[in-house]
């Protein structure tokens, strides 16, 4: 499997680290790159993550066979309307956003009758820094890759994309947008929410300054999300705001059970909860070091 040209839009930490991967493991000859901001596109090509710079992202896709959409999930649909002239049946499109339903519904919206070319695509990685100087080529080896077709993603681009990420060294697995959205607003998009939650609620008091500098390794390790890209995060959470929203529900009334216990000072009952947790973390430890995450 050899592509002639990548088209990369969007060359930051993860469009420019899917670059030096592909280059990395001899999988594509050229790749055209294209960032809203320029200086990111020139920053790309004097770290080698690019070949050319493409002046929008049109032209970032005229003569690729393979393109990866690596903006910001709110800016999705714009870039699929952008690009839709250029799109043909034999070329492959994946995105890796970490939302699903919404980029399905931007694609359909964007591409009609050439939806097909798009494999939506979410790689589980990431580092609390963001930007093209951070990307590094193997960002994605040994880590799961979550691909969501839809009945109109065409069967060779799906096998191609399932082939592309296993030759970067990716767990490749397979879900519907709609599974996927529901599960990562639990393991992913709340715990986000609630390291926010966490700093914004201790910083608002008197004695935050106080408080933070007796901090130790356990709240570090909590709170290390929290660091994330702000604007990135707001986007993903607005998208999938009905999980998201669901699971906020689902740990209220969970917190709202541990509260009771305490306020009733039934320690017995809260120990059992803790117990049960602590079981359930111990297994899932177990469990995700069996398989590349």
């Amino acid at each position: 499997m050899m592509f002639e040209q990548l088209g990369l839009i969007g060359c930051g930490l993860m469009g420019g680290s899917f670059a030096l991967a592909l280059k990395k493991a001899g999988l594509v000859k050229r790749v055209v790159g294209y960032s809203k901001s320029p200086t990111t596109t020139e920053r790309a090509r004097q770290m080698g993550i690019i070949d050319v710079e493409a002046p929008s992202a049109l032209l970032a896709v005229s003569g690729s066979d393979l393109v990866l959409i690596a903006v910001p999930v709110a800016a999705t649909e714009a870039t699929f309307r952008s690009i839709k002239n250029l799109v043909t049946p034999d070329m492959l499109i994946m995105d890796v956003g970490s939302t699903k339903r919404d980029v399905v519904d931007a694609a359909r919206a964007a591409l009609g009758t050439q939806v097909g070319s798009f494999v939506p695509a979410h790689p589980i990685t990431g580092r609390e820094v963001s930007g093209v100087e951070h990307a590094v080529a193997d960002l994605y080896a040994g880590k799961q890759l979550i691909l969501t077709p839809t009945e109109r993603t065409w069967t060779a681009q799906l096998e191609m994309a399932d082939a592309l990420w296993t030759a970067l060294g990716c767990s490749v697995r397979r879900m519907s947008p709609d599974a996927h959205d529901a599960a990562f607003a639990a393991v992913s998009h709340l715990p986000h929410l609630l390291a926010f939650t966490l700093i914004s609620s201790i910083s608002s008091q008197s004695e935050a300054r106080e408080f933070l500098s007796l901090a130790g390794p356990g709240f570090r390790d909590f709170t290390r999300i929290a660091a994330s890209d702000p604007t990135m995060w707001r986007d993903i959470m607005m998208a999938n705001r009905t999980e998201l929203l669901a699971q906020t529900e689902i740990f209220k009334q969970t917190l709202g059970a541990l509260e009771s216990m305490i306020t009733s000072g039934n320690g017995d009952a809260l120990e059992g909860v803790l117990k049960l947790a602590s079981q359930a973390r111990a297994r899932w430890h177990m469990s995700s070091h069996k398989s590349p995450q």
